[in-house]
């Protein structure tokens, strides 16, 4: 097979919208209230578009495969992020308008060329090249994602996923095996006890902790923690004074991946996911605040300049 692109260390494979943030609300309206605001911001988001900017802040080569409209492409291209676009001329782009209070944040969307998205990402993803994947979207068929995983795998390629909340994913009877063939699962506390069909956290964490592969929890101001078949490791979160909790989770994965694909041991890697989706928090939207390499905490500097120096 001859490759069209340059490897990647990082491929986030997702959804694209153009972010219209309201934030700095004091509560969420209630049906027909409306609830002003003098702090607005419109910017790129989707999961896989800020996990990509987080992990390249950091450090990280990396390229996204999305629907992008103009807007979205530009920034990342801005940002150090290859780009595979596979949205068609005269095609509109999704569009987000969320509602931050600062803890708490709500979202209505139009969903645009992302209605047709999902069949076009499988076929472009072959021709990609990239030592891990991460999906950022929710896969309406799973026993097709779960062939796609397992073909990456034959590839070498190591592979995450981010759900996010999507009940309809307990209908499909392929979801299992789609969770099963990941080498990484990104959970957070709600979508832990979701995915488990466990209403209290500690009966969907013994789910979880008999997982063959890795999960990833993300608890907010708590931290975050990993459990694999031979581990289970914590690390806090450092605290910072949000101003808007919208991509916080997809930061944090974008930390985490960077530190995983740098070779750091686990709870260096939820070390790094935890600072940057904190981070994140600093501004409205998921993309300003997120940090760079030269801001990240000492511990984590000495280990990234370590595997540098042992990389020559």
């Amino acid at each position: 097979m001859v490759w069209a692109v340059p490897r990647a260390e990082l491929l986030t494979v997702g959804e694209a919208f153009e972010d219209l943030v309201f934030s700095g609300l004091r509560r969420l309206p209630r049906p027909g209230e409306e609830i002003k605001t003098s702090t607005f911001m419109k910017t790129v988001g989707g999961g896989a578009l800020i996990t990509a900017v987080a992990a390249s802040r950091l450090g990280l080569r990396v390229r996204v495969l999305s629907g992008l409209g103009p807007d979205a492409a530009a920034r990342l291209r801005h940002e150090g992020v290859g780009v595979a676009n596979v949205k068609r001329p005269g095609e509109p782009h999704a569009i987000t308008a969320a509602l931050s209070t600062g803890t708490n944040r709500s979202f209505v969307t139009f969903n645009g060329v992302n209605d047709v998205l999902e069949a076009r990402l499988a076929r472009a993803l072959p021709r990609e090249r990239a030592a891990h994947v991460h999906f950022a979207f929710f896969p309406r068929d799973c026993r097709r994602w779960t062939a796609v995983v397992e073909a990456c795998r034959a590839r070498i390629i190591s592979t995450s996923w981010d759900f996010g909340w999507n009940e309809g994913l307990l209908a499909d009877r392929g979801f299992p095996d789609l969770v099963r063939a990941l080498d990484y699962t990104f959970l957070n506390e709600q979508e832990m006890r979701l995915y488990a069909r466990r209403r209290e956290a500690a009966r969907a964490l013994a789910v979880w902790r008999r997982h063959p592969r890795t999960v990833v929890l993300k608890l907010g101001p708590r931290g975050s923690r990993l459990l694999s078949p031979d581990l289970d490791v914590s690390a806090r979160a450092p605290r910072v004074k949000a101003v808007d909790t919208t991509g916080a989770g997809d930061a944090f994965n974008g930390g985490f991946l960077y530190a995983l694909l740098r070779g750091f041991p686990p709870r260096a890697c939820l070390a790094a996911g935890n600072f940057a989706g904190a981070m994140s928090t600093r501004m409205a939207g998921g993309v300003d605040a997120l940090p760079r390499a030269r801001e990240l905490p000492a511990a984590l500097r000495r280990r990234r300049a370590a595997r540098a120096r042992g990389s020559r």
